[in-house]
This record gives structure tokens, C-alpha cells and sequence, in this order.
């Protein structure tokens, strides 16, 4: 069989990064074939936007594609790209994995947690406007329908996965209509897995504070969309940044998983940048295909090249080059 998978490659290191990760997935023995679709800055000056709308048609069509980085401006500039895929496809998940790996320095050596952000609204969904010349007003939106979704989709992860707990994360105490909803939503789903899944709920600070003391207490963890992104960025950071963090976006009918981290311009063409990030995203485009065992292989070849030490790039303390370690890794993968 062969799968037909939209390619982003994005930019600044984001194309790098593709070529190393197709590398890598084609030393799995898989068949791919490989719609490549440019977007980012480099289609603003020839289409006008970011995000063309053929790139969106490619991903419906196939159903999965990997992203490279693509620079998104702060304060002004272009929409996220990220935000315009999620909101066009209904990519309601975000699930990040947070895990621990031996050779990469932190100061832990058991974090092992999933972050389920949901991605569809909330602040982060970008619903504002100017108030007069000098104020702003973003609108955050929560709503009974996505937050059951999202909260059932922890649960169901958990059961798959043989995780143990789910933990609601929100700020009801403060945001009573909103995230009181959110929290009441996850409550009535958690009903339906008593028994076999276990259900608790943190104020988001109060979590943000037990993860650095005591990350081993939890598993997975179901966030409101704004809450998901900065905490889900403080457990890539538990476990050595977001150089190692995979990430994916999950609908109904469509799924993109990328690396979490920024485009790096600066490095762009030097064959420094670190793959591993979304060589371990397409280890959960494995899984979400259905290869589990490829995707066993793929993960367990960065680890082990990792702990290993001997062709580590330089962030990890190597001097190894992008091309050299994603080479390795598929050596690995060959070998397994």
C-alpha cells in the first residue's frame, strides 16, 4: 500500500527538516508518495497569502500531510498558517507528547505526559478587533459541543493508550461562565469512563507550578486551546525544548503533525537544525496510519541515536549536521 501524504515544507529550516523526515519514513519500507505544497512567506509575493487554498484542497483530498516551521510575524503581519489549517480542517486535537529521553539534558528523567489542546476556539482562535485607536478586545469562546469533543477525545486516548488519568485544566475560579463550562463539560464525559479511567482538574497556575515540582504525577492532560499552548510548551521544556517535541493536529477527516518550534531563519541552509521533532511527528502519522510498528521503529531509532551521543547534532551537544543525524536514524530504522 501506498499513501498519498500532503508535504509542507515550510520555512527558514523547515525544508531541512522535510527532506531529512522523508527520509526517514522512507527507510521504514513504506510506500509514500509525496504532494509537495509550498507555503509560508515564500507563496505571499507569488499567490498574496500564506495559506493558499490549494494547500488546504491537498490536505482534505489525502487526509494527512507532515509541516515543516512556518514563521508566523508577532504583533503584525500574516494570520497563523497553524490557526488557518486547524480552523479550515476542523483539526479540533492537538496532542503533544512529552517524554523524557535518555541524552537529552533536563532536569528530569521520568516525564512521561500528553497534552490534549483543544484547537478550534477560545482566545486563541483570534476573534478580535480594535476598540478606538488605543484598545484591543479579543473574544473568547467556549462552547458545551467542543469541549465534550475534546475532553472525550483525552478519555479515548487514555484507554488506547493504557494511560491512567485524565486531568482538566482551567481557570473556573476566575472565568465562571466560560471555563466553568469547559470544566462541566470534561465533568459529565468523565462520567461516562468512571471506573476506568480516573478524572481530577488543576486551575491552570496551580498546574503550571505541580509540573515543575512534580511532573510524574500526571498523564494526560485536556486543556481549553490558549491554557494548551503555553502549558504544553512547558512540558516540552521538562523535557529538553522544543527541539524534541512532536506534535499533531487531529479531525474528523484530516490530520497534520509538525514540529512545534519556530523556522530559525537564521540557520536556514547551514545543515545545523535538529529533525528530530518532526521525525517523531511522523511517528505519530505512523500511528495515526495505522503502522504502529513502523512508528515503534522510527521513535525507538531518534532514541537510541540519541542516548548513543555518537552523531547528535549541535544543540544536543554534537557536531553532527541535520542530513548526518536524520542518515542515522535511518539506518536504524533499516536495521530494526
Amino acid at each position: 500500500m501506498t499513501y498519498i501524504v500532503t508535504l509542507i515544507p515550510g520555512d527558514g529550516i523547515g525544508p531541512e527538516l522535510s527532506e531529512a523526515t522523508v527520509g526517514v519514513l522512507e527507510a521504514t519500507g513504506i510506500g509514500f508518495a509525496w504532494e509537495v505544497q509550498q507555503a509560508g512567506e515564500a507563496t505571499i509575493a507569488s499567490e498574496g497569502t500564506p495559506l493558499p487554498e490549494r494547500v488546504v484542497e491537498s490536505i482534505r483530498r489525502n487526509g494527512v500531510a507532515i509541516k515543516g516551521p512556518i514563521t508566523t510575524p508577532v504583533g503584525t503581519g500574516f494570520r497563523s498558517v497553524n490557526v488557518g489549517l486547524r480552523l479550515a480542517l476542523e483539526l479540533y486535537a492537538n496532542v503533544r507528547p512529552a517524554r523524557s529521553m535518555v541524552g537529552v539534558e533536563s532536569r528530569y528523567t521520568d516525564v512521561d505526559l500528553i497534552i490534549v489542546r483543544e484547537n478550534t476556539e477560545d482566545l486563541y482562535a483570534g476573534v478580535e478587533h480594535r476598540v478606538g485607536p488605543d484598545a484591543a478586545e479579543s473574544i473568547k469562546i467556549i462552547t458545551r459541543a467542543a469541549s465534550q469533543r475534546i475532553a472525550r477525545y483525552a478519555f479515548e486516548y487514555a484507554l488506547r493508550n493504557g494511560r491512567r488519568k485524565v486531568t482538566a485544566v482551567h481557570k473556573a475560579n476566575i472565568m465562571k461562565l466560560s471555563d466553568g463550562l469547559f470544566l462541566e463539560s470534561c465533568g459529565q464525559v468523565a462520567a461516562e469512563y468512571a471506573g476506568r479511567v480516573e478524572f481530577e482538574d488543576r486551575i491552570v497556575d496551580n498546574m503550571c507550578m505541580q509540573l515543575v515540582q512534580k511532573p510524574e504525577r500526571y498523564d494526560v492532560l485536556v486543556l481549553p486551546n490558549l491554557y494548551g499552548d503555553i502549558v504544553s510548551d512547558l512540558a516540552a521544556g521538562l523535557v529538553g525544548g522544543l527541539g524534541v517535541a512532536p506534535g499533531s493536529n487531529i479531525g474528523e477527516t484530516a490530520a497534520v503533525f509538525e514540529a512545534v518550534h519556530g523556522s530559525a531563519p537564521k540557520y536556514a541552509g547551514q545543515n545545523r537544525a535538529n529533525p528530530t521533532a518532526l521525525i517523531l511527528s511522523s511517528a505519530l502519522m505512523l500511528r495515526h496510519l495505522g503502522e504502529t510498528a513502523a512508528a515503534d521503529r522510527v521513535e525507538s531509532a531518534v532514541r537510541s541515536v540519541i542516548a548513543d551521543g555518537r552523531v547528535t547534532t549541535h544543540d544536543l551537544g554534537g557536531r553532527a549536521g541535520t542530513r548526518e543525524f536524520a542518515s542515522a536514524v535511518a539506518e536504524r530504522v533499516r536495521g530494526t
